[in-house]
C-alpha cells in the first residue's frame, strides 16, 4: 500500500467507527514530519481507545505497522506515528485546547469526501 491509501484506510475506518470532525491535513508542503496529519475526535475516553484499536487492526492486516504510539492509557490524546502519516485522536476538551488545525493552518487541508475517493 502506499502512503495515500493507507492513510486513507486510516480514515475510512475513523469514519465507520463514528469518529468526529475528522480532519486530514496534508503537512507535505511545510514540514518534514510526514505527508499526513489525520485528527478525530472521540466521543469519549473508551471511544478514543477503541478507533485507536480498529485503526491499528485494520493497518497491521495490511502490514502497515505503527512506529511508535503515545496516550493510550489516559486516552485524551492518542498519538499513532505511522512514519509518513500521523495520527491523532481526542477527547473533546483535548482537541480544543492543543488545537492542531490552527497550529498547522499554513499547511493544505483536504476534504474528507476528497480524501477517501
Amino acid at each position: 500500500m502506499d502512503i495515500k491509501e493507507s492513510a486513507s484506510l486510516a480514515v475510512s475506518v475513523l469514519d465507520e467507527k463514528l469518529a468526529e470532525d475528522i480532519r486530514i491535513i496534508d503537512i507535505s508542503k511545510v514540514s518534514t514530519l510526514g505527508d499526513y496529519f489525520i485528527i478525530a475526535t472521540g466521543k469519549n475516553v473508551n471511544h478514543v481507545r477503541a478507533l485507536s484499536d480498529y485503526v491499528s487492526e485494520a493497518l497491521d492486516k495490511k502490514k502497515v505497522f505503527c512506529k511508535q504510539s503515545e496516550g493510550y492509557q489516559n486516552a485524551n490524546w492518542i498519538l499513532m506515528d505511522y512514519g509518513d502519516f500521523i495520527i491523532h485522536l481526542f477527547d473533546k476538551e483535548s482537541r480544543e485546547y492543543y488545537n492542531l488545525e490552527r497550529i498547522w493552518r499554513d499547511a493544505e487541508f483536504i476534504e474528507l469526501k476528497d480524501f477517501l475517493s
